[in-house]
């Protein structure tokens, strides 16, 4: 579960929306609207390569299938694992010699 985040939604979008929109400095409006401007300034990043202004970071739909994808090949690799045990105690059971029951 992620952790909850600090700033809400609408704040996030109005500071990156008056930092494109006016060209302040980052440091201004962050100063402005009492948000660390380290924050607003990944904010405006991100926001930039969701717009296909930046290609040297995903964008959030590449985030989330990156993460979606990480999260499947790590269940694929479990069930690898449980099968790979599975099919060693079966070729154990198969070798081991048959005996017949006593009665």
């Amino acid at each position: 579960m992620p952790a909850p985040r600090k700033y809400p939604d609408e704040l996030r979008e109005r500071a990156i929306r008056e930092v494109r929109s006016t060209g302040r400095p980052i440091a201004h409006v962050a100063r402005d609207l009492d948000i660390h401007k380290e924050a607003l300034r990944g904010w405006v990043r991100q926001a930039e390569a969701d717009a296909g202004e930046r290609d040297d970071r995903l964008t959030t739909a590449e985030r989330d299938e990156l993460k979606e994808l990480r999260k499947e090949n790590a269940e694929l690799r479990r069930a690898n694992e449980i099968l790979k045990a599975a099919s060693v105690f079966f070729a154990q059971e198969i070798d081991r010699p048959r005996t017949r029951p006593s009665r």
